[in-house]
Parts: C-alpha cells; sequence; structure tokens
C-alpha cells in the first residue's frame, strides 16, 4: 500500500511506500490457517487450562469421578465407575447371602420345630434327621461370618476408592503445569575447598538440573 503526498508548491504528487501494513481483525481472519496468520503476524489468544485443585476435590467429593473430568482425564473415570459399580455389586450379592445364612442359623439354634430354614441349603431327597446338627451349625455360623466379612472388605474398599478419587483428581490438577520434560543434565566444575587448618584443597563440584 502506498501514500500519497502533495506539495503546496508544486501540483506533482509525491509516492510514499509504507513500510507496515495494518491488519484489522475480522471474522474471516479466524478462518485462515495457522501459517498463514503466524506469517501476516497474526497473534492468536489460546486461553490455558488451569485447573483449581479445591475445586477438584469439591466435584471429587460430591459425585466420584467429577473430578477426573474437571481435570479432563476423561480415561480415569471408567476405571473410577468401574471401582465401585463391582464393588458395590459384591456388597450387595454377600449381604444377600449373609441375610440366608444369619437367618438359617438362627433357626438351627432355637427349639421351634417349625423353623428350619437351613434345609433349604439342601435337596429335597435330603432328609434332616440324617444331619448333623452339631456339624451343620458350626457350617452355617462359619458361612455368616465369611460373608459378613466379605460385605464389610467390600464396603471398606468403596471407601478407599472414593478417598483415592478425591486424591487423585487434587494430584492431577497441582501438577497439571509441572515440567516433566526430559531435560536432564548435570554440570561438574573445578571446585577450591576451604580448609582453616591447612591450605585449601582442589575438587569437584556437581549439580543435577531437572
Amino acid at each position: 500500500m502506498d501514500s500519497v503526498y502533495a506539495t503546496a508548491t508544486s501540483d506533482s504528487l509525491i509516492l510514499l511506500p509504507v513500510d507496515s501494513i495494518k491488519i484489522v481483525d475480522s471474522p474471516q481472519i479466524a478462518l485462515l490457517p495457522d501459517s498463514i496468520k503466524e506469517t501476516v503476524g497474526i497473534s492468536r489468544n489460546v486461553r490455558e487450562f488451569n485447573p483449581d485443585p479445591m475445586r477438584a476435590v469439591w466435584m471429587s467429593a460430591l459425585f466420584p469421578g467429577l473430578g477426573q473430568v474437571y481435570n479432563r482425564r476423561y480415561w480415569k473415570l471408567p476405571l473410577v465407575a468401574a471401582g465401585f459399580m463391582g464393588l458395590g455389586y459384591g456388597a450387595s450379592w454377600n449381604n444377600s447371602m449373609l441375610k440366608d445364612y444369619t437367618r438359617a442359623y438362627g433357626d438351627i439354634m432355637d427349639n421351634d420345630p417349625n423353623t428350619k430354614s437351613y434345609m433349604d441349603f439342601f435337596p429335597a431327597t435330603v432328609k434332616e434327621e440324617d444331619l448333623d446338627k452339631t456339624w451343620l451349625t458350626n457350617i452355617l455360623k462359619s458361612r455368616k461370618d465369611f460373608y459378613r466379612r466379605n460385605r464389610d472388605l467390600c464396603i471398606i474398599s468403596m471407601v478407599g476408592v472414593y478417598l483415592l478419587a478425591i486424591v487423585d483428581a487434587y494430584v492431577d490438577a497441582s501438577l497439571a503445569h509441572f515440567d516433566i520434560s526430559p531435560d536432564l543434565s548435570m554440570e561438574v566444575a573445578p571446585a577450591v575447598i576451604p580448609d582453616t587448618r591447612t591450605r585449601p584443597g582442589l575438587g569437584l563440584q556437581w549439580a543435577l538440573r531437572f
């Protein structure tokens, strides 16, 4: 682009070249490729995502896995969901088995002949008179304790997964911009070691940069 300059004493026109070209931002410029933008000197204002660790903690505490979504670690969401679903199913199944064995153990310990739910664990061809009541009582008590322990472990594990998801969300948000570049270097240089009793000595000093 050239500018036009007219002198007062002459009718001639002097064309003066302009060194820079002013580019006005417009919606059409946003459609240009990045290479053309860099060529003409158009800078892009890219907003860098900077997650808040405390917000990630509260979101993860509100609903497990929500903190991972906030940190844009979407691949961790199926892991959290699978952990809760698997442990929840395990707790529910063990609790149902615990109820059955608890009822059967209570029936065999009372003196009521009409309450014998423990016979549901055996085929219809097995008669109650053929069973060893002492052996059956020990088996029912052992199974009852077994399923109670498994149910409690599943519940404790669910709490552990819940807390682990919160900690993971906090660490991910805190280390979102942590420099993990593989630029490792070590510097070695001679050094003078001071000694007040004798003359100073010579040595080496090294520094690891990461």
